[in-house]
This record gives structure tokens, sequence and C-alpha cells, in this order.
């Protein structure tokens, strides 16, 4: 017998997913020197997946590390929750499967390549993301992680394209100093962006 969602489960999940399809269509459209093929898409937002569960588990682990040392909330504790685990880990999870899956790819030969890679894993990270949340918290919080946290990933992952576009730039042309300082930028921008 097959698997049907109830109708309410049903809701829930597309009131989840519309807001990253139609971000991933909006943004795919835009790539119009050379599209990128619809496997090496598909691969891009199961990195997205897998950075989600990735994070998921680390950021229990850094949230419990943390909790050692606060017996009760502080406006620090939320920074250093904000930047430290959540922030660093979620963006760490997507570059890390953005460059597993996408740095030797012989279709990554556009600097703009990059962008639309980083924005697919991203995307994938919080419609995956946005899932959980809307089964644990309702509709409500579907209605207000679809101009909040969906369109925030998207922001973060345009930084983390460029710098990582630029990064493969430098490699191509053998400047090595170049790909780690762009590299690094590709990570530590969007956790800027992402722990405020």
């Amino acid at each position: 017998m097959p698997f049907l969602l109830s109708p309410t489960s049903a809701v829930y999940v597309v009131a989840a997913l519309v807001p990253a399809v139609v971000l991933l269509f909006y943004v795919y459209r835009h790539d119009k020197i050379e599209k990128e093929p619809p496997k090496l898409l598909a691969l891009m937002l199961l990195g997205g997946v897998l950075a989600t569960l990735f994070s998921l588990v680390l950021e229990t682990v850094g949230q419990g590390i943390l909790n050692q040392f606060f017996f009760y909330p502080t406006p620090l504790y939320y920074i250093l929750l904000a930047f430290i685990v959540v922030a660093c880990v979620e963006e760490g999870g997507k570059l890390l499967f953005l460059k597993l899956f996408s740095w030797k790819k012989p279709d990554f030969n556009y600097v703009f390549d990059a962008v639309v890679y980083a924005v697919f894993v991203s995307l994938g990270f919080a419609a995956f993301e946005n899932v959980k949340y809307v089964f644990n918290y309702g509709l409500v919080t579907a209605a207000l992680r679809a101009v909040t946290a969906v369109p925030g990933h998207l922001s973060f992952s345009v930084f983390m394209g460029i710098f990582y576009g630029r990064a493969k730039l430098c490699e191509v042309y053998g400047d090595h100093s170049g790909k780690a300082k762009n590299l690094a930028l590709s990570y530590f921008v969007p956790v800027f962006f992402h722990g405020f």
C-alpha cells in the first residue's frame, strides 16, 4: 500500500516548499549564458538536504556545549548561539556539500554557475528545514519563514556563490592565494550575515 499524506500534512508540505521552489525557478531563469544540467541541480538540492541533517546534529552538539557555560539565556548566549552554533554550522554544511558536489564538475565553467549551485544547495537546505519547522509549529510558521528564513538563505547563498565562483576562477588562473582567500570569504561573509 503506497504512503499517502493526510490532507493536512499535504498542505503543510506544500506551504513549506513553495517559497523555496518559487525562488529556485527565479534564479534558474536568470542563468542566461548556459543552463546547468537538471541532474547536477538535483544533486545540489540533495546537498542542501544533507547539509540540513549535518547541521541538525552539529547544532544539537553545539547548543549542548553552549548550555554548559550558561545557566540561563543571556544576550551573550544568544549572540554565540546565532553566530557560532547556527550560522557557522549551517553555512559550513552548505559550503561543504556545495564544494563536494560541484567543484570538479566540468559544467562549473562560469562564475555565475557558482551562484546557481550555492542557491540550489541553500534553498534545498531551507526547504527541508522549513518542512521540519512547519510540522512542528504550524502554518503561521510557514508564512513567517516564507518572508524571512527562505529569502535569508537565498541571500546568504548569493554571497557564498560570488566568492566561491571567484575562488574557482583563481584556481583556473593558478592564483592559489586568491583561491584560498575567496573560499574563506565564501564561508565567512554568509556566516556574518546569517548570524545577524
